[in-house]
Parts: structure tokens; sequence; C-alpha cells
């Protein structure tokens, strides 16, 4: 049964993270689900490894791509340090995905800035549903680093009334025949994360 209430879910990491195909895949998802979906993205300086987000927003009708401040109910950040620049975003009741990779902005590669302290720990503290894992080691034991985008979407998925088969079939069709098992297993790991 498809609710009714639109929904809103914040994409956020670094550029190369594959944030943009992952919000890909989830808008088709939705689609095959029968929701209404509308995606909004931005690329700021994504080439040089700033930061990338999507919006993706899914109901029976739709009418702006753009979540307002305090209205995400998931966020997914690909990057630990990119979940806190979000925060502002979240509804208090949202759920946080996050890879615990670490990828240092320019600022803390020069020693202008520090990376922060406990970024995990901070999140538990202020929201309630936080899962927190290292999604590149598991795409890399699904065959490829690369894959960290599709165990993020299989942990997401957790959250989401869209039926597995649904995503399975997505996944199946977002990817080259020689790279669909290894999407696959990536996505399961991520239910299992």
């Amino acid at each position: 049964m498809i609710d009714s209430k639109v929904k809103s879910i914040l994409f956020a990491g670094v550029g190369g993270q594959g944030i943009l195909r992952a919000s890909d895949i989830m808008c088709m998802a939705m689609m095959e689900a029968g929701y209404d979906v509308k995606k909004s993205e931005v690329h700021g300086m994504a080439q040089r490894g700033g930061c990338v987000t999507s919006h993706v927003r899914y109901g029976t009708k739709v009418y702006s791509p753009l979540a307002e401040l305090g209205s995400i109910e998931i966020l997914i950040s690909f990057e630990k340090m990119e979940a806190l620049r979000y925060l502002k975003f979240l509804r208090k009741d949202a759920s946080i995905i996050v890879n615990t990779e670490e990828i240092y902005p320019p600022a803390v590669n020069m020693g202008d800035s520090t990376y922060p302290d406990d970024v995990i720990g901070f999140l538990k503290n202020h929201y309630g549903r936080v899962v927190a894992f290292n999604a590149a080691e598991l795409a890399q034991k699904a065959g490829n680093i690369k894959a960290a985008n599709v165990v993020l979407l299989g942990a997401a998925s957790k959250l989401l009334n869209v039926e597995i088969s649904v995503w399975e079939s997505v996944v199946r069709q977002s990817f080259p025949q020689k790279l669909v098992k290894l999407n696959l297993d990536a996505f399961q790991m991520g239910i299992a994360a």
C-alpha cells in the first residue's frame, strides 16, 4: 500500500562516492513501487572531492524536489563528516545511515582544521536511530569498493516501504550484466548491516 504522505531522504557525501547513482537507483525503485518521485542534486566541486548532495522526495503526489529545513526523515551519509554538515535538514526523529569512512577535506589535509572527533557518538546522542558501518569494507567483500553506494542503499531499504524484489529488479537494470551479481551481493550486505 502506498503511503500518501510525502517523505524526504537526503544523500550526502563527497564527489566520486556514487551518490548520484545511488539516488537514481532509489528514485527508480520508488517509481517501480508506484510512488511519485522528485529528485534534486547539487554537484558542488564534486570533481575535486567537494560536497555532493541529492534530495529524493516521494509520495502519492510530490510538488517540489527540495526538502525544507527540518523535514528530512532519512539521511544517508557516504562520509562521517558530511553527516554533520546537513543536520539542520533533519527532523528530530530522523534515521541516519552513516558510512564510517573518513575523507579529509583540503583544510584538514593542509593542517588548517582538524577532523571532528567521535562523529558517530555525537549522532547517536542526538538522534534516535543511527546505523553506522564501513560500507567500503563491505563493498570490497562483495567484490569492488565502488559498490559502497549500493551497500548503503541496502541499509536504507530496510527503512522504506518497498519490496526487496523491487530493489533487486532495479539494481539488475542499473548495471551492466557483468556487475549485477556484485551489486546484488553489496545490496544484501547493506541489508545485513
